[in-house]
């Protein structure tokens, strides 16, 4: 029998097609993701090595964890995150206003609100670019305290009628300022009367690189749903792999993130109600050759599918399971890695082939990974496993979403995987 739980409440429905209107330019569009450590990056640091790197994504990846665990356990509508604001994965540019402002912004699927600093500031953190200005633009509004978008706030309040947003971080930065609507240019393609933060005081450990972020979770405030009508509901992307970032990462709407051909598989989506943000799968099992590890019984959608996070977090008891069956099944020594990383599993590089295709079994799907999709370099000649344990919930990372086009049909509640090769993509 079907749970109220597992579908969206028709409510977040209604919102996303019928209250906030687009007007689009095309049906299909593409845009750039940009990894935080490719050279395309403005965090890039050429002198980092591969042990920096990926220390600072288990830190990064540590902090989103206790992020989801406390939203998703946090029943208060005043909620202070642990998330570190700069510690995105990835990157995107959008534009803001008519007539159009530039910015790059921090990606994250794991928020909903898209926000920028504005001028005149009353307390804004050091950017490079400049601060957006409303009064330059033609299209821009200040939202009213009784709209469907102010509603969707978890933290709002009322100034002369227009509505105000006010949003912590556990690390004690924050964003506070109007809510308003504004034309949001991606990749040649423009909409009208997108909900947005414009921040006025904002302070923190935010970097002056971005000028914002974008939330692309499943909320009715993120740029996912804002654009549900315009894109049939429909997005997907693909993450070149960590070796390969030169390359950017891709993100498709509308008909080019229809996910189709050979290869494909499909598993539902599940929507926790009051939990909209983020995006569960159901993992039934683990198989490393004939070893299969059963997940925990419980409810449907027991693990967070996100792009933001490096790697898969598992329950404590099957990720002990999994690397022992993966040490089991590798006829080699393992290795020592370096000692800040915390990863447990490691061997010389260039062993790919003496390492077992890894099956992770949704509901209805087997998706198959390969060695990139369980290993990553860590050092000179040493890849360790791309998991780590969880006390609290489950994520299925960005390692193991290399190479695969995923494709998030919103009216259907399904996901789709397609092994693709996305630095030709």
């Amino acid at each position: 029998m079907a749970s109220t739980s597992l579908l969206l409440p028709l409510a977040i429905i209604f919102f996303f097609f019928f209250l906030l209107p687009n007007s689009l330019h095309a049906t299909s569009f593409s845009i750039d993701l940009i990894h935080r450590d490719s050279p395309r990056s403005p965090f890039y640091n050429p002198s980092d090595s591969l042990s920096d790197r990926m220390s600072r994504a288990i830190r990064l990846s540590n902090s989103r964890m206790d992020y989801f665990h406390s939203t998703i356990s946090n029943t208060s509508t005043n909620i202070s995150s642990n998330v570190l604001p700069n510690g995105g994965s990835y990157l995107m540019t959008i534009s803001l206003g008519t007539p159009p402002v530039q910015f790059l912004a921090i990606a994250d699927t794991g928020s909903d609100l898209i926000w920028t600093q504005c001028s005149p500031c009353k307390s804004c953190y050091h950017q490079d670019a400049p601060l957006f200005d409303p009064t330059k633009s033609s299209t821009y509004g200040n939202l009213s305290c009784d709209s469907s978008a102010c509603s969707a706030l978890r933290l709002s309040s009322c100034i002369d009628s227009s509505c105000q947003y006010s949003y912590s971080y556990g690390d004690k930065s924050y964003t506070q300022g109007a809510l308003a609507s504004e034309t949001l240019g991606l990749s040649g393609s423009e909409f009208q009367k997108i909900a947005f933060g414009c921040g006025y005081n904002n302070d923190g450990t935010f970097n002056s690189r971005t000028a914002g972020l974008v939330g692309l979770g499943g909320g009715p405030l993120s740029l996912i749903s804002q654009l549900s009508s315009s894109i049939g509901g429909k997005f997907a992307y693909c993450l070149v792999p960590f070796t390969k970032n030169t390359s950017s990462s891709r993100m498709d709407f509308g008909d080019s993130a229809v996910v189709s051909g050979n290869g494909v598989v499909s598993t539902p989506l599940i929507s926790r109600q009051g939990r909209e943000t983020y995006f569960f799968l159901t993992l039934q099992k683990i198989t490393v050759g004939t070893n299969s590890i059963s997940l925990p019984q419980g409810p449907q959608g027991n693990i967070i599918i996100d792009s933001g996070t490096t790697f898969t977090f598992l329950p404590t008891s099957v990720y002990q399971q999994l690397l022992s069956a993966l040490k089991n099944s590798i006829n080699l020594q393992p290795v020592q890695g370096p000692s800040q990383n915390g990863l447990e599993l490691c061997y010389q590089s260039g062993t790919g082939s003496n390492i077992p295709d890894l099956k992770f079994g949704f509901d209805g799907a087997e998706v198959v990974l390969g060695f990139l999709n369980t290993f990553v370099p860590v050092g000179q000649n040493v890849s360790c496993a791309a998991f780590r344990p969880s006390q609290s919930l489950s994520i299925y990372g960005n390692v193991a979403q290399q190479n695969f086009k995923i494709g998030y049909d919103l009216p259907n509640m399904k996901v789709a995987f397609q092994p693709t090769d996305c630095t030709n993509n």
